[in-house]
């Protein structure tokens, strides 16, 4: 312990926010109780058995292992079907499938939780290169409706669905963006609201981050179709790649289509030895995000105490696992992402440095010392170099080591007189 407490005031300090805070971490205690019921039931229901582990190769038909990934995750997510692939790369992959899926030529997307995450810019066609093939080379129409007073702004959203408009983007998490996540709640009255406008209407919900936060998914509430990534929440920490979709079943089949081929669909696609992480993560998935917020709410008091702004504040409700914190200087969130990297199992001898990261329209500094690379339910932290200068801090495997890693961040920020 010596060597992570090495300041005597932060270890007293500790102590006094491990009982500010147990009242949060019993409520976050709960809400893994109620989904680790949830994710065993759908276990037991789906007869999973020690075959469903095998491998498969080639075309991948009949992986009955495969089969049942899709029907436990369509099972915990309230879902018509489900496509869970290691094929799908990141969770921007899995969105791409959902737009190319669903959107054709003369269609709009329309955003109406403010600009979407950085890395469907591209994809969308806002920004980078034409020909590249982004919804725009298509011909498919976007917009968005900017947030207003850190919610959405309701006439707005009425003024901007138009007869074009065939799906609503909804963004779960904060993104880059200094702004508060939308709850499971708020995401259904987004859905009732362009519903009533639009009937027919899909909505299409990013969930990346925020998988079992809450005891309700957003196909709970309404949603047509949700995206997310394998080495974010629903893995476990155990799944070494892939995606997901859920949705109806006629949705989630054109995503399949675009992931693979029309006619083919979920039908192919080897899943070349990964069934056994990919389940045995999704079931411990609710006791990890449960550390993990444990974690974030740990250090959203600390970071607090020593004057640091947070969001959310450490007794705020959440809906995610990640934790913004408002830096304020270039040299502190380099400080800030270089002491979590140092704080990680993996390459803590790195210091990771802004770079012009794939995806990104900025240099971007990323620390994420993790077993599977940019897994972030592991933990990590990252941000974009710009004012005013927000690390993003989410993930963590164990409860005891986000704790660890923020007394590394507040020792580090000290030593460099920036706190």
């Amino acid at each position: 312990m010596e060597r992570f407490i090495q300041d005597k005031q932060f270890a007293r300090m500790a102590e006094a926010i491990q009982a500010q805070i147990g009242p949060a971490i019993r409520q976050i205690e709960s809400t893994v109780l109620f989904n680790q019921a949830k994710v065993l039931a759908a276990f037991q229901e789906a007869q999973v058995s020690d075959y469903h582990f095998a491998s498969s190769t080639g075309y991948g038909y009949n992986d009955s292992g495969r089969e049942i990934i899709e029907r436990v995750y369509a099972n915990v997510f309230r879902a018509e079907a489900a496509l869970v692939r290691p094929h799908i790369a990141s969770g921007t992959h899995a969105l791409a499938l959902a737009l190319f899926g669903v959107l054709r030529p003369g269609d709009e997307l329309l955003y109406i939780t403010g600009s979407p995450y950085d890395t469907l810019e591209e994809v969308i066609g806002i920004r980078g290169r034409q020909g590249d093939g982004s919804l725009r080379d298509f011909g498919v129409g976007f917009d968005t409706v900017p947030l207003l007073d850190n919610g959405v702004d309701w006439q707005e959203i009425r003024r901007r669905i138009k007869p074009e408009t065939k799906m609503i983007g909804i963004q779960r998490s904060s993104g880059y963006a200094w702004r508060r996540s939308f709850s499971i709640e708020e995401i259904g009255q987004m859905v009732r609201f362009v519903k009533e406008i639009k009937p027919d209407v899909v909505v299409l919900v990013d969930n990346c981050y925020g998988e079992f936060a809450e005891t309700k998914e957003p196909t709970e509430a309404g949603a047509d179709l949700v995206a997310g990534s394998l080495i974010k929440n629903p893995g476990g920490g155990l799944a070494h790649t892939g995606g997901y979709l859920v949705g109806r079943a006629e949705l989630v089949h054109k995503a399949a289509c675009r992931l693979t081929a029309p006619g083919i669909g979920a039908e192919q696609g080897a899943m070349l030895g990964t069934n056994r992480n990919i389940l045995q993560g999704f079931f411990l998935a609710p006791h990890i995000v449960g550390e993990a917020l444990k974690g974030a709410v740990y250090a959203a008091a600390f970071f607090e105490r020593v004057g640091l702004e947070t969001s959310p504040r450490w007794n705020d409700a959440r809906t995610d696992i990640i934790q913004a914190v408002k830096l304020g200087s270039r040299e502190r969130l380099i400080a800030f992402c270089q002491a979590v990297q140092a704080a990680s199992p993996v390459d803590s001898h790195v210091k990771p440095e802004p770079w012009a990261m794939p995806g990104y329209g900025e240099p971007v500094i990323m620390a994420a010392g993790t077993f599977v690379q940019g897994s972030s339910i592991e933990l990590s932290a990252d941000g974009p170099v710009r004012e005013p200068y927000i690390g993003f801090m989410q993930g963590g495997l164990t409860y005891e080591h986000v704790q660890l890693a923020v007394l590394t961040v507040l020792q580090t920020l000290r030593m460099r007189k920036l706190i």
